[in-house]
């Protein structure tokens, strides 16, 4: 059964007598330790004998005389409210303090066992050991003590959220990486969003550099963010995720909560001319290695536009079948294979076609084919050099092909739409 939540403020505590030392000796321990004190709570919510009956009746009676204790006492903040319900399990049961020190906390779920749990070095803050179990009933009560002796204490009840009515996001770069300047931050939810404001308000993307970065949604479940130019090399780029306790959709509730960061790394921008045969890479502004390529054949052109190098595969087995290519080729091992599309578009390495293809003509069913041996393990050839000088986020640009620009949302491509078109489809 739910109660309401308690708050109370007392005055210093008694001078203790000294044949009370070993149950306060019991008390630190059992704060260490993470247990509660749950049977002397639920006789005393307050856990001070010394309660004044006119302070517990401003304390019932509403927040006037709440406001009042904490002008005296510190001041403990919860992660979740009396009563609540879909408390994420990553932040639920986490509590801090202001003005003061953590000097108790009792975690139990609905068996009445205490939840271990850690205090900081610095006493100002609680957490549980590990995640809360989804879709269950906990109570807590906690005990913060000031440096004048006051002592505030808070008791509330709340539900976790249930596994099924959570929604996820997986993300792009990964934490800790080096990028290439075209790197989106992109994010692809388990569920459909229709609260697209409250998502996409709950992240927030940031560069050193000072560039402005702006959200745009694919649909329903998938959000980048970019700025209106690349990244300036050598910027450091943030991504704070505060999708905790979030409804996204109906029965849709998020419960990631963290900041990662990723490395822009130098620019590099190589550009494929479909007509010319020809790979021009251009790394910091400078030409650094002029490539001959084979594109894809008048039958099945490759895409023009601005793609980024979303996946790098040392090899990999390319099937026409997945393309809508069945029976015109399967060749199990491509060697330095770098994904720019989701359909299926790679600049990749290319052992099986004659020498003089490259540079003269074009043969492929829409890849970009780079010179290479069997097996690639020939580092002097084209296509072992660009894989080895390749990031991921570096920009392939594709033009004079005979096809159209590729879609923004067919792969990780949305510099193929203009910026004031990428600002209308956020939310915010």
């Amino acid at each position: 059964m739910h109660s309401g939540e308690s708050i109370h403020h007392t005055g210093p505590a008694p001078r203790v007598p000294a044949r009370s030392a070993l149950a306060l000796l019991a008390v630190s321990v059992c704060l260490l330790a993470g247990c509660g004190s749950g049977a002397s709570d639920a006789k005393n919510p307050g856990g001070d004998p010394a309660r004044k009956p006119a302070q517990a009746a401003g304390d019932a009676a509403g927040t006037s005389a709440q406001a009042a204790g904490a002008a005296t006492g510190p001041r403990l903040e919860l992660r979740a409210a009396d009563r609540q319900e879909h408390v994420p399990v990553t932040t639920g049961g986490r509590v801090t303090v202001e003005g003061g020190t953590i000097t108790k906390v009792s975690l139990s779920g609905p068996d009445g066992r205490a939840v271990p749990g850690e205090r900081s070095p610095d006493k100002r803050s609680w957490a549980p050991s590990a995640d809360l179990e989804h879709g269950t009933a906990y109570r807590l009560t906690t005990e913060a003590t000031g440096a004048d002796g006051h002592r505030t204490t808070r008791t509330v009840a709340f539900t976790t959220l249930a596994e099924a009515d959570r929604f996820t996001g997986t993300h792009t770069p990964e934490n800790g990486s080096t990028v290439g300047v075209g790197m989106p931050v992109s994010f692809t939810f388990d569920k459909a969003i229709t609260d697209r404001k409250a998502v996409e308000s709950a992240v927030e993307v940031s560069a050193d550099s000072g560039q402005t970065v702006v959200g745009h949604w694919f649909g329903g479940q998938r959000l980048d963010f970019r700025p209106e130019e690349y990244w300036k090399a050598g910027s450091t780029v943030t991504v704070r995720i505060r999708l905790a306790g979030v409804k996204g959709a109906a029965d849709a509730y998020g419960e990631q909560d963290k900041t990662l960061r990723f490395k822009v790394g130098r620019s590099q921008v190589s550009t494929v001319d479909a007509a010319a045969h020809t790979m021009n890479v251009v790394r910091d502004g400078r030409t650094v290695r002029r490539i001959p390529i084979t594109a894809g054949a008048a039958s099945s052109p490759t895409w023009n536009g601005r793609m980024v190098i979303s996946e790098k595969l040392m090899s990999t087995r390319m099937n026409g079948a997945t393309v809508g290519f069945a029976g015109q080729y399967d060749i199990p091992d491509v060697p330095h294979a770098m994904r720019l599309s989701t359909s299926g578009t790679f600049i990749h390495g290319n052992y099986w076609g004659d020498d003089s293809v490259f540079g003269r003509s074009n043969i492929s069913h829409g890849c970009v084919g780079l010179n290479d041996a069997k097996g690639g393990g020939d580092s002097g050839q084209d296509a072992a050099w660009f894989y080895d000088n390749s990031l991921l986020g570096d920009v392939v640009v594709v033009k004079n092909s005979d096809d159209k620009v590729i879609a923004p949302d067919n792969g990780l491509n949305g510099w193929n739409m203009p910026w004031s078109e990428w600002k209308a489809g956020s939310a915010r």
